[in-house]
């Protein structure tokens, strides 16, 4: 199973991955992380001078891409997450279940101030990470295998197993 998770940087999507990773154990679980995948900086556009990393071009996703497959050939499931988890159509054929993850302005606003990773972002970069989320990161499609949750608080992953269908999938794989 291949499961994907989107949303704007600081919805969750790290947060759940590694929930879900926990809470389905013993299945052999794998995390992949987008930002793994980032390129080198000199590859990637600048705004402003600044390394502009809101663009799919930031991330190498043939790289990912093969290592969702490669991945999904050792592991009974894959959790492939990231801000552009759905912006690419031969990633988003691979995914049995998506899972989009969906936060306020003003909790994208409060949560990026503290997010120190990558240093102390400057206002206007902040307001051009939340603007290419929407040129960007959005799903393109939506259909009985796709959730669309509020990240806004702590997810009930009791109510999520439903929808993830583990169960069938364990039976599957048996």
């Amino acid at each position: 199973m291949i499961i994907g998770i989107g949303g704007v940087s600081n919805a969750g999507k790290t947060t759940l991955a590694n929930r879900l990773q926990k809470k389905l154990s013993p299945l052999k679980i794998c995390t992949l992380c987008q930002d793994d995948f980032a390129r080198p900086t000199y590859e990637i556009p600048r705004i402003n001078g600044h390394v502009d990393w809101e663009l799919p071009e930031s991330i190498d996703l043939p790289k990912y891409y093969r290592h969702i497959l490669k991945e999904h050939e050792k592991y009974d499931i894959v959790i492939a997450e990231g801000l552009f988890a759905f912006c690419d159509r031969h990633i988003n054929k691979q995914y049995d279940k998506k899972i989009f993850l969906t936060i306020s302005k003003e909790t994208f606003w409060r949560r990026k101030s503290r997010d120190l990773r990558w240093g102390k972002e400057p206002d206007w970069y902040m307001e051009h990470i939340w603007d290419s989320h929407f040129k960007c990161g959005l799903l393109k499609e939506i259909d009985k295998n796709t959730l669309i949750l509020s990240g806004e608080e702590s997810i009930d992953l009791d109510a999520l197993l439903p929808f993830l269908e583990i169960e069938r999938f364990i039976l599957k794989v048996s």
